[in-house]
């Protein structure tokens, strides 16, 4: 795991160095064990280096093949790289390094820019081919990795954070107002839309090439389901159960190759359990294992993880977090995050990277992915019920069901029939919609946006964030079985845009640790998809198919428990004397600058926040996006922002 930044174009010698120092400067934190530059004719190269596969100075990067006519600058690691090895050194390659990255610039040798094929891993990688003129970014299939890039005076700037893009003269970090509004529609902006104005990420599963001053950008993976008609063809569950745990086997085995000590996370819920019990059988001196803990038995699952810690044999430490704590992180968390967010559910995560990191561990494994891939989160069974009620719209039993998979919203199990029927859009919403499994969520996510300013508000008349993400659905996407719809959607925008990004990479990263994850092991997610709905999602009993296949790891009472989402306290977390910059920062004068936000509803919004918890989604999700956002904008927008280290409250 590490850190890069370049470019490519015409630069003069004498800034290139500097500049490219500059910008490993602002992403130290992802690499403090070593930094690498190189200077080329029309291009140049930067490395901080995480030292976690061969720790000898020989893999340090940027790493240049025998004749010195390609480089490679990489973040991340390709997991299978022992079998790719072996499958080079009968084609005659010779290797003086143990790493995977020498690997990598032997494969480009052997396969030119279709390299990338053969790669397992969490990656974003460039590489510098002078002998052919040409320069190729890759990005990791399910997007763990970030790359970011923008065009500044005839040249290409590329890097793995924003903020070393903006070291670069001239390069400034304005708002996107559509970004924004994708924030306050869809949770996180659209590929290859970032929150910068001007500057854009490399999708997922894309790579750039550059040749002859010309950049296409292509994919080089699809996630794709079978048709609706094939789905429906039920192979023997036994089988797809029994291959569905080979691969999550094979997955977590590949994922514990490293030269440290990996560690795993645990947050008392089956999938992280579920890899933590895969890696404590294949740990020789025994799995050390890590947990956020919350005061406030709504959030906490303690009790869960000592069942699981105790069951396992794990060394299992926990942090506990508090309002306080997110309140006084926070500012840091968006710093790190680089773009706004309506949930405060990134800080603990961020507390308990600086755990791992204090245990002196570099690397764990987590449990992300399983949700997606195995239909586990509640909008799924949401979307099924929704289509359940929709065909009795004047029944009242049937809107019962919602109370079933939110017992843990107090304010839902009050509701009446009706109440429920008309929230989640069970009379409104077309079953043919693309969009229909999302539609509640963002309804009530858009419903933030009636605090933005009039002058957002005109800037942004007649676009709809919801109707941009239809439009770029694949080709095919009408013929699949409406789960497996709700699981692209989830997939391919949510997970890398928010989950992996502002809930992963951005915060393990901020103390310099790897996060791996076992699910997203892309044999395993196309395995996944062609499992059949019911084998997934049998009636309203979520991740069937996987329980039935790991059943033997875990407990009963993990092994059966019920989908709990991860959440955290959101504006509640700002009450106290840890949030005091709240005040400043959400001032009328304070958001008339920043002029995203009407300054009057604002500090009613807030007033209201001081007297009593806000109640519902709508208002927790103002507060946290407005306070976000108007951080994000000191921190990156301001003329006095602070690009090059972490803020300070």
């Amino acid at each position: 795991m590490c850190g890069i930044a370049g470019y490519s174009g015409a630069l003069p010698p004498e800034e290139a160095a500097p500049l490219l120092r500059r910008m490993c400067g602002a992403i130290a934190h992802r690499g403090p064990d070593g930094q690498g530059i190189h200077v080329g004719s029309g291009a140049g190269l930067a490395h901080r280096r995480l030292s976690i596969i061969d720790l000898s100075p020989d893999a340090a990067q940027p790493m240049a093949n025998a004749d010195g006519t390609i480089r490679i600058a990489y973040n991340g690691e390709v997991f299978n790289y022992i079998e790719l090895r072996r499958m080079l050194e009968p084609r005659g390659h010779r290797f003086r390094t143990v790493s995977d990255t020498e690997v990598l610039l032997h494969l480009y040798e052997e396969f030119g820019p279709d390299f990338v094929c053969h790669l397992n891993g969490d990656f974003a990688l460039v590489i510098l081919d002078e002998r052919n003129r040409r320069m190729v970014l890759a990005r990791d299939r399910m997007g763990v990795r970030p790359l970011f890039h923008t065009h500044h005076r005839g040249t290409l700037y590329f890097a793995s954070e924003v903020k070393a893009l903006l070291q670069v003269p001239g390069v400034e970090g304005g708002i996107d107002p559509i970004a924004l509004d994708q924030i306050f529609t869809l949770w996180a902006p659209i590929a290859p839309r970032t929150a910068f104005k001007g500057i854009l990420e490399l999708p997922p599963a894309h790579m750039m090439i550059i040749e002859n001053g010309q950049a296409r950008v292509r994919p080089y993976w699809s996630l794709t389901f079978p048709d609706e008609r094939d789905a429906a063809i039920h192979p023997s569950e036994d089988d797809m159960a029994a291959q569905l745990r080979d691969l999550l086997e094979d997955a977590t085995r590949i994922r514990l190759r490293a030269d440290v000590e990996v560690g795993s996370f645990l947050s008392g819920g089956l999938d992280s359990s579920i890899v933590s019990a895969l890696a404590a059988r294949m740990a020789p001196a025994g799995l050390r294992s890590f947990a956020v803990t919350f005061d406030d038995a709504e959030f906490d699952e303690s009790a869960y993880q000592q069942i699981m810690a105790r069951a396992l044999g794990t060394r299992h430490h926990t942090i506990d977090c508090g309002p306080d704590d997110i309140a006084s992180i926070f500012p840091a968390v968006v710093w790190h995050m680089e773009q706004p967010v309506l949930r405060t559910a990134p800080a603990p995560l961020f507390q308990l990277s600086g755990l791992v990191r204090e245990q002196e561990l570099k690397v764990v494994l987590s449990g992300e992915g399983a949700d997606e891939i195995f239909a586990g989160y509640d909008l799924f069974k949401e979307a099924r019920i929704r289509r359940f009620c929709g065909r009795q719209p004047q029944s009242r039993i049937r809107p019962h069901l919602f109370r079933k998979i939110y017992p843990y919203l107090p304010s839902l199990q009050q509701q009446t029939p009706e109440y429920l029927a008309a929230f989640f859009g069970t009379e409104t919403d077309a079953p043919d919609d693309p969009l229909f499994s999302h539609r509640p969520r963002f309804r009530a996510t858009a419903g933030a946006k009636m605090f933005f300013s009039g002058d957002l508000r005109a800037e942004l008349a007649g676009y709809d964030a919801a109707e941009e993400l239809a439009s770029s659905l694949p080709d095919d996407f009408a013929r699949w079985h409406p789960l497996h719809q709700a699981q692209f959607i989830e997939t391919r925008f949510l997970l890398p845009g928010y989950i992996l990004s502002s809930q992963g990479d951005r915060m393990a990263m901020a103390h310099s640790v790897e996060t791996r994850f076992p699910f997203l092991d892309h044999r395993l997610v196309e395995f996944a998809a062609t499992i059949p709905p019911g084998m997934k999602l049998r009636g309203l009993r979520e991740k069937h198919i996987l329980r039935k296949a790991t059943a033997d790891l875990l407990p009963p009472i993990i092994s059966e428990r019920p989908k709990q989402p991860y959440r955290a306290p959101d504006s509640a977390s700002f009450k106290s004397a840890a949030g005091t910059y709240v005040e400043e920062i959400l001032s009328p004068e304070a958001v008339s600058a920043t002029g995203l936000f009407n300054p009057l509803a604002t500090a009613k919004l807030l007033e209201k926040s001081r007297r009593e918890p806000l109640g519902g989604f709508r208002d927790n999700a103002a507060f946290v996006g407005i306070l976000s956002t108007q951080l994000w904008s000191r921190e990156f927008a301001s003329p006095h922002a602070h690009r090059t280290c972490e803020p300070t409250v």
